[in-house]
């Protein structure tokens, strides 16, 4: 089977508009959120987010292009562009039939839906719709544009599934190019849902954080006073690529893809299975498929949304694989980015990377009082990142619809 690396990486997060800013942000403990700017949120309970921060899309697109693109594949080619440039890809000389996009979001162009269904709503009744409603809103539509702007001809879809999306599409990737079906893919995903009708049905689920006088802090995964997650937004991608190809074309390789595990917990709507029986089936399969044992993992980046039951059924889900190990390193980073939905797995795995290449890990933060579940194991770093060896690190991502989706990275060698 064919070996896969990562050659470049791209964020668009609300902690920083670049790899290097995310990262930086992320070992120092910054929290990305503020009151919502996007909409008057003055009968909403919750009225913060964890939005981008001097971000200008004029910046990096032009008139056209922000006219047709929802935000959602506007951060995701302000994202691609970073991955590409870092991973020096000359598109001339390498077979674009061969080269594709696994791209996902979990919601898509929903902020277009929602404002153009307002504009008819408000109006006088006649249908005013854009010519380009339905392309913005559909959720394919960013891979379709990505491919576009860099001619590349190869595998491209969307994957769906909630907020495991695009761990989901960097499995994939994974998989179609150690198959050999491709050389190179651009994967990961993108999210711009702080509108008033996300935020309003996720207060009416009772899943977000109503924190407003102390929002910097809401986001608190495995403290006894969470009260759920906090909404964020932004993009992540990474250029998956098979190892002879990239030594071939001289690219510098960041991490190794080793393993993915995809699976279902079969149980609930929107809640994961209290036992945490689909993670641990995720998880497994991941350590399984890179073929070494759960000690060898020595860094695990968790789903830790903030929620009351999710936090807890991901350590149990933890434990039944690693025993509460008290070498293993574990951080919930959403306590700093917010929850960016399908586009959560690629950060993620993006902050696993750094790790590997750094031989640090970041922390959580506004942990005051941990849950008694979390009490007298592994190392969960607080407030600033840490020193340690990560020669192996797991992102886990679970989405609404009990999707499960694992990604093990390791450190490049020969």
């Amino acid at each position: 089977m064919r070996r896969v690396v990562i050659t470049g990486m791209g964020a668009l997060t609300p902690i920083g508009n670049s790899v290097d800013a995310f990262w930086e942000n992320a070992l120092a403990g910054v929290s990305g959120a503020g009151p919502i700017k996007t909409f008057d949120t003055a009968n909403f309970k919750t009225q913060f987010a964890c939005e981008l921060k001097d971000f200008n899309a004029e910046d990096h697109l032009d008139r056209k292009e922000r006219k047709k693109y929802d935000m959602f594949t506007q951060y995701s080619l302000v994202a691609v562009d970073e991955a590409v440039k870092q991973a020096d890809i000359d598109f001339e000389n390498i077979d674009l039939d061969r080269v594709g996009v696994i791209w996902g979001s979990g919601n898509g162009g929903i902020q277009t839906f929602e404002e153009q269904l307002k504009e008819y709503h408000d109006g006088d009744g006649t249908p005013r719709f854009s010519p380009f409603f339905i392309p913005r809103i559909l959720v394919d539509i960013a891979a379709g544009v990505i491919s576009m702007k860099y001619g590349l001809c190869g595998i491209n879809f969307a994957p769906v599934s909630a907020c495991a999306t695009s761990t989901t599409a960097i499995i994939e990737a994974f998989n179609y190019v150690r198959w050999n079906k491709a050389d190179m893919i651009v994967a990961g995903g993108s999210e711009s849902p702080i509108g008033a009708a996300t935020i309003g049905g996720f207060n009416s689920l009772k899943a977000l954080s109503t924190k407003n006088d102390d929002y910097a802090t809401a986001s608190r995964p495995f403290d006894i006073d969470r009260d759920g997650f906090v909404m964020g937004e932004g993009a992540g991608a990474l250029i998956v690529e098979e190892l002879e190809h990239a030594k071939k074309r001289g690219a510098t390789i960041l991490a190794e893809i080793v393993g993915g595990g995809m699976a279902a917990d079969a149980y609930h709507l929107t809640g994961t299975h209290p036992e945490g029986l689909g993670a641990i089936k995720g998880m497994n399969l991941a350590i399984e498929e890179a073929g070494i044992t759960a000690d060898q993992v020595d860094y695990v980046n968790m789903h830790a949304t903030s929620t009351p039951n999710g936090d807890i059924s991901e350590i149990i889900a933890l434990d039944a694989i690693f025993e509460k190990r008290k070498s293993l390193m574990v951080s919930g980073t959403k306590s700093m980015t917010g929850h960016l939905l399908g586009a959560a797995g690629a950060i993620e795995a993006i902050l696993c990377a750094k790790s590997i290449m750094h031989q640090m890990v970041p922390p959580t933060i506004n942990v005051e009082n941990f849950i008694p579940e979390c009490q007298d194991s592994y190392i969960f770093p607080v407030g600033k990142g840490v020193p340690a060896k990560v020669d192996y690190a797991l992102s886990n991502t679970f989405g609404f619809g009990g999707h499960i989706a694992a990604v093990l990275l390791k450190r490049y060698e020969e």
